[in-house]
């Protein structure tokens, strides 16, 4: 008992330190601070208070860092209780218990007016489709934070890099990333049958049609996880891949390219699964033939296929379990 508590102390003393670490590392900062995007750069006067964000998953980064953000897109896609947020962002909310942000909803593009009567100090947007008109639309409302290069290519580690950057947060960001890496190869520790299998995700298929295969290229992100989970990328999904292009199409009457590939994971149900299956040209690809597809829906694990610094951790072992049991089928 006196060695439990002992270890217990310890523990405790430990998190105080990195708490006060990472709080002296905020402070550190010197301001004002400039950030290079897409866009040009933004300047941040002072540490924001109040941190809005739009689009996809940007709220995952401050939410990660102990942040409530005041204001956060509505979820429109995995939202199986309809309360437009995400299980691991209610679970990271409730954790924080803090006041709730208000919901964005974006069904129709951003609703500026919604984001600006949050008063924000900042808003983070760098993972987003952001147009020139949107970023300066929101410029007027508060600094931004839109993405490094092209809209909807930034991937985790740089969602989390450039948010964490506008938070005044470099420092942690870098650790949330080394912290979710170590979690993604401990979970691969378990399963050395995906080294080396090559991963293709298609998708907007059509059980009643699928005269058309079209894929993501390694410029999505879903694409650019299977590289974190130690899957390769195939011929067909690297040649498609020029700058700017996030999907590629293939006739069906061209299914030999699909040869080398081994998992095909896609959105879909038991009837897309079947049409594959007896279609007389998609039943060729190894793939199916082998039974080696990973079928998701439009559910949290579904969603979580394209990865977020909060989805990541939640998902990870049931993805990586749907992605080991098609590699064990592939041959």
């Amino acid at each position: 008992m006196k060695l439990f508590r002992f270890c217990a102390k310890v523990i405790i003393a430990c998190a105080m330190v990195g708490m006060q670490a990472s709080a002296l590392a905020a402070e550190s900062v010197s301001y004002p601070i400039s950030i290079k995007h897409a866009f040009g750069t933004t300047i941040i006067q002072k540490r924001p208070e109040r941190v809005a964000t739009v689009a996809w998953a940007n709220h995952e980064v401050p939410l990660a860092l102990g942040i409530i953000p005041v204001g956060m897109a509505r979820a429109n896609f995995g939202d199986d209780d309809g309360d437009g947020v995400l299980p691991w962002v209610t679970e990271r909310l409730d954790q924080l218990n803090g006041e709730r942000p208000v919901l964005f909803d974006e069904g129709d593009g951003i609703d500026f007016e919604a984001v600006a009567a949050t008063r924000p100090d900042v808003i983070l947007a760098a993972y987003s489709g952001l147009s020139q008109t949107d970023y300066d639309t929101l410029s007027q409302i508060a600094p931004v934070i839109a993405y490094p290069q092209a809209p909807w290519s930034t991937d985790w580690r740089e969602m989390i890099r450039f948010n964490s950057a506008g938070l005044g947060m470099r420092a942690e960001g870098d650790a949330l990333i080394g912290d979710i890496e170590a979690d993604i190869n401990s979970t691969l520790n378990g399963h050395p049958e995906l080294k080396g299998k090559s991963a293709m995700f298609i998708t907007h298929l059509s059980a009643s049609d699928l005269s058309i295969i079209n894929f993501y290229t390694t410029n999505d992100t879903r694409v650019k996880f299977f590289a974190d989970l130690g899957l390769a990328t195939p011929k067909s999904v690297l040649e498609a891949s020029q700058p700017g292009k996030f999907a590629g199409s293939v006739s069906a009457e061209q299914i030999d390219a699909f040869d080398d590939v081994d998992i095909l994971v896609t959105y879909g149900d038991q009837a897309l699964f079947e049409s594959l299956r007896t279609n007389p040209l998609t039943a060729h690809m190894p793939a199916v033939v082998h039974q080696s597809l990973v079928m998701l829906g439009n559910n949290p694990i579904g969603n979580a296929a394209n990865p977020t610094p909060l989805s990541i951790r939640w998902v990870l072992k049931n993805y990586v379990a749907l992605l080991s049991e098609a590699a064990k089928k592939s041959k």
